[in-house]
């Protein structure tokens, strides 16, 4: 087994996990923000059906000098308000958040990199 191969199989670990926190954090966050009606309109907008799940993760896991930035800018109605988020959520709610937002960009950004990798010719056959 090549030295791709083991790093490729842990991204993909990485990846199995980050899909089963993003459907317990769905089930279990977004699911309530949803039904509230305070919440529900400032979850961001959804590109595909699942995405507002994903837009609250990433206002749970940015540092708060980043979401006001977000927050303030002309296209802050694709993000989620995370002041508001902020205050509809408890501690576990945004600790499961943070870490399925970074265990995915974790492991999308670093299985691409590998594939870039290889195909530069950086690993060994």
């Amino acid at each position: 087994m090549s030295l791709f191969s083991k790093m490729l199989g842990i991204v993909f670990i990485f990846m199995f996990i980050s899909c089963v926190l993003y459907v317990l954090f769905g089930q279990i966050t977004v699911r309530r923000l949803r039904k509230n009606p305070k919440t529900k309109d400032a979850l961001g907008v959804e590109y595909a059906s699942g995405w507002d799940i994903i837009n609250v993760a990433q206002a749970l896991a940015f540092p708060r000098s980043w979401s006001k930035k977000l927050e303030s800018s002309p296209l802050s109605f694709m993000h989620a308000n995370a002041t508001l988020l902020l205050e509809n959520t408890n501690t576990f709610d945004r600790f499961l958040g943070s870490l399925f937002y970074w265990l995915l960009m974790l492991s999308g950004l670093s299985g691409a990199l590998l594939v870039l990798l290889n195909s530069m010719g950086v690993f060994p056959e």
